[in-house]
């Protein structure tokens, strides 16, 4: 594992960030500041956190989206938590009819 300054997994950002109009310069300031920490957490061998450990995250792709998928696949993994992926394209709901 790498050691990273021990940060909380939960923080006070938005939920969606669509846009940068609507943060204040501190939000924005806070958010580059933190990914800082991220751009030497990728550089160095170890690439992993335990920030997720214990937690499962589920991905659902309702269309297909191999980059946007692998991006929150290896995120996840990152962040040391179990990650399940499921293309619903593929699943029994797709054979549901309305």
């Amino acid at each position: 594992m790498a050691t990273v300054k021990k940060v909380s997994a939960i923080k006070n950002y938005p939920k969606h960030l669509l846009g940068i109009q609507n943060l204040s310069v501190q939000e924005a300031k806070s958010i580059l500041t933190e990914a800082k920490t991220f751009i030497k957490l990728n550089r160095s061998s170890s690439k992993k956190l335990d920030l997720l450990r214990g937690k499962t995250q589920i991905n659902l792709f309702f269309e297909p989206s191999t980059r946007t998928q692998s991006s929150f696949d290896l995120a996840g993994k990152r962040l040391g938590a179990d990650v399940m992926t499921m293309n619903m394209g593929n699943s029994a709901l797709k054979k549901v009819k309305r």
